[in-house]
């Protein structure tokens, strides 16, 4: 009897432990990734680790933590709600900024260590804060009814600068003074300010530059007056605001950029001559480590050239140091990085059609290529002069997998050195003596460790192991692993999936698709996929076979992979996301009527694309913000692969989706954040008043108040409640 009742009680409490993941669950704290840190940074003297990590009951509610690493001690920093309770107010420049830099979350979003690694800066509630290490408490260094964005510490520590009004400011920490860098800041003109294509299609978000020794600082003017001005609608739950925004669409006319060096001391300003031709992209700011160089680089409007030229303090004259050139168009990345104790650089190139790493003296020179093969570079993380050694991640052993890796600075067999199988995400230390490692695999979340440069571990920061008190062990019994591999087109491209499959493989289930297909994008890797791929899981739960296929134009694969799309979006990805439907076709537990696709932005566009133009092959899509015709669609991103819609407006017309969209056959759902300006809402509307006219049946479902990228946990939970239940009743074998 004891016995039994003991097996009774076990039986209860593994049904209590394993649970069946629903949609809800995704969305509630504490998360389901677990407690690990974000936004991990070394200090610059190297004595401690420190982080971002939620809240237990509110993960998106973020604290500022350190790890000590002589101690060992882990202790909270600041409590953001001990500094700024209520709702934050944000001006909609920082809103739209953070928006473009995917920072989501409240309380301390952003931190930044002075170089000295004695101070730490922060934003908070619209205003900022400095810490001192050894002071009881952080110092407001902001306090005003004017909203400042783009807060930076400067080099030395001495300053904090920041745009206000549109013009460039500088504060002095100790004495409090304030100064104004700019002031005619205003209406078309901005100071120091990442025009809109920079920051969401460059990736640069500031447009200003402190020397290293904090004698100047380098900063553009743009002026907006040029750009279209559009009026778009941002539809609130009670109320529209109407607003006007310069966007340039493809083919139509950009900022002008001007750029400006300012002595601080003195006042005096230089302006830098960028050439006649402005139709021109201003794309990266760097000063060598004497101060006394400034370099930037300069894009032609094509994209096809890039010049790294270097402006001369002294001389006041300039140099081009190298260039880019491509028939098709030259990637940006952010790998230069000058050597403090050498007159050289290392820079980055696809020039033999993998992004690999190259040293230069800084007269533009070329000493070496340091890596090379048929694989690419993710990005360099550090370089130890001491050691003649550069450390880097990337693809070398697979392109499903980030890895860390090192090589002689000049050149020569590279070594892995993390050693498990997976995703590394990996931060140095300023002298390149250890690392961070945030590591994950598809079936595991993010795990975070501290290591020696040689990849001896020092300690775990956050072991995150799905134990039994792990917030993700209750659902482990039903979770369900993928397979990777890989299939071939017929003109002979290798394309790699990864397969979900449910448990019952004695009949034919329906499948959906998850995609992306556009460039510098990969759906297909090791990683942790997040709530995304925790809807996966739940898919699966539901009796669906979820796949995923990246297809040519996707990232990590080369050069040559990506430039088919050169011209012709919206052509080649269709035809291989058809291959992987053919191959899926092959497998006995697919039921091959009922197929379904999904995916948000070039996604989006890519679902609307395979059910106009591959009607056959997909039952049901849920497109979700997508790009309807690319004349829509800003200038940085659309010229570089599309071309300009004033010389290849053929191209355009082939590319947009409406020419076909009279092909529809299957259903269609598609969803939109009513506040968009990114893909702005016009896209859906006027496909909407396409299919209308064209008297063909879809289905909507539109956000108000919501960016691209749709956020908040009830809403998330609303679209992938409405994108499940729209594949349920297309897609199960019950669906009429």
């Amino acid at each position: 009897m004891k016995k039994a009742l003991m097996f009774g009680a076990l039986m209860l409490s593994t049904a209590i432990q394993a649970q069946t993941l629903t949609i809800e669950r995704i969305f509630e704290s504490p998360s389901l990734d677990g407690n690990a840190p974000r936004n991990l940074k070394v200090s610059p003297n190297g004595e401690r680790v420190t982080f971002l990590k939620g809240k237990a009951s509110d993960y998106e509610r973020l604290d500022l933590w350190e790890y000590h690493i002589a101690s060992g001690e882990t202790r909270m920093l600041f409590d953001s709600d001990d500094l700024h309770s209520g709702e934050e107010t944000l001006s909609d420049e920082e809103k739209a900024r953070r928006e473009r830099m995917r920072l989501s979350g409240t309380g301390i979003v952003s931190y930044q260590w002075s170089e000295d690694g004695e101070s730490l800066l922060f934003p908070l509630g619209g205003d900022v804060y400095y810490f001192r290490l050894g002071d009881k408490e952080a110092k407001q260094l902001l306090d005003t009814e004017a909203f400042e964005t783009d807060i930076k510490l400067s080099p030395k520590g001495n300053y904090i600068s920041f745009v206000r009004d549109q013009n460039v400011y500088i504060k002095h920490i100790a004495s409090g003074k304030e100064t104004a860098i700019t002031k005619d800041g205003g209406g078309n003109i901005k100071y120091g300010m990442a025009e809109f294509v920079a920051q969401e299609e460059m990736g640069r978000m500031t447009g200003y530059w402190w020397a290293p020794d904090e004698s100047h600082i380098a900063f553009t003017r743009v002026d907006e007056s040029p750009v279209e001005v559009i009026t778009r609608s941002e539809i609130y739950a009670d109320k529209i605001d109407m607003i006007e925004q310069k966007y340039p669409k493809a083919g139509t006319d950009n900022v002008t950029v001007k750029l400006a060096i300012q002595n601080i001391a003195s006042g005096e300003r230089t302006w830098v001559d960028m050439g006649e031709n402005q139709d021109i992209y201003f794309a990266r700011g760097d000063w060598m480590p004497d101060s006394s160089t400034f370099t930037y680089q300069w894009q032609t409007r094509d994209q096809q050239t890039l010049e790294l030229r270097a402006y001369h303090l002294a001389s006041q004259k300039q140099s081009v140091l190298l260039t880019e050139s491509s028939p098709t168009w030259v990637n940006l990345h952010d790998d230069l990085t000058f050597l403090s104790d050498r007159d050289q650089f290392i820079w980055a190139s696809e020039r033999d059609g993998f992004k690999h790493l190259y040293l230069y003296n800084n007269d533009g020179t070329l000493v070496t290529q340091i890596t090379s093969g048929d694989w690419v570079v993710d990005s360099l993380k550090a370089v130890d002069t001491e050691q003649n050694k550069v450390y880097f991640t990337g693809r070398k052993d697979t392109p499903l997998e980030s890895h860390l890796y090192s090589a002689p600075l000049k050149g020569g067999t590279v070594t892995r050195i993390t050693e498990r199988d997976g995703f590394h995400q990996i931060t140095f230390s300023g002298d390149a003596s250890i690392y961070i490692d945030r590591f994950s695999t598809v079936n595991s979340p993010y795990q975070v460790s501290l290591h020696k440069a040689n990849g001896k571990q020092i300690t775990w920061l956050e072991r995150n192991e799905v134990d039994n008190d792990h917030p993700l062990h209750p659902y482990m019994d039903s979770w369900t692993k993928p397979e990777f591999g890989t299939l071939t087109t017929d003109d002979g491209a290798e394309l790699q999936y990864r397969l979900y499959k449910p448990e019952n493989l004695e009949k034919q289930h329906p499948v959906i698709v998850y995609l992306y297909g556009g460039p510098h994008a990969q759906v297909v890797n090791n990683s942790w996929g997040g709530n995304r791929g925790l809807l996966m899981q739940y898919w699966i739960d539901q009796g669906y076979v979820v796949f995923s296929l990246d297809n040519r134009g996707s990232n990590y694969r080369g050069k040559a992979f990506e430039d088919p799309i050169y011209k012709q979006m919206g052509s080649i990805e269709v035809e291989d996301q058809v291959a992987g439907v053919k191959f899926l076709r092959t497998l006995p537990y697919v039921d091959p009527e009922r197929i379904g696709v999904h995916g948000h932005s070039y996604g989006g566009y890519m679902t609307l694309m395979t059910m106009f133009k591959a009607g056959d092959y997909f039952k049901a899509g849920v497109s979700g913000a997508p790009v309807t015709d690319w004349r829509l669609y800003d200038t940085h991103y659309t010229e570089r692969y599309m071309g300009n819609p004033k010389t290849d407006d053929a191209a355009y017309t082939k590319a947009s989706v409406f020419p076909y969209a009279k092909d529809l056959k299957g259903s269609l759902l598609i969803y939109h954040g009513m506040a968009d300006d990114n893909v702005l809402f016009t896209h859906s509307t006027m496909l909407y008043k396409h299919l209308q006219d064209l008297a063909i049946p879809f289905e909507t479902m539109d956000y108000p108040g919501k960016k691209h990228s749709i956020r908040g946990k009830q809403t998330g939970i609303h679209l992938y409640k409405t994108i499940t239940n729209f594949f349920n009743r297309n897609l199960h074998p019950n669906a009429e």
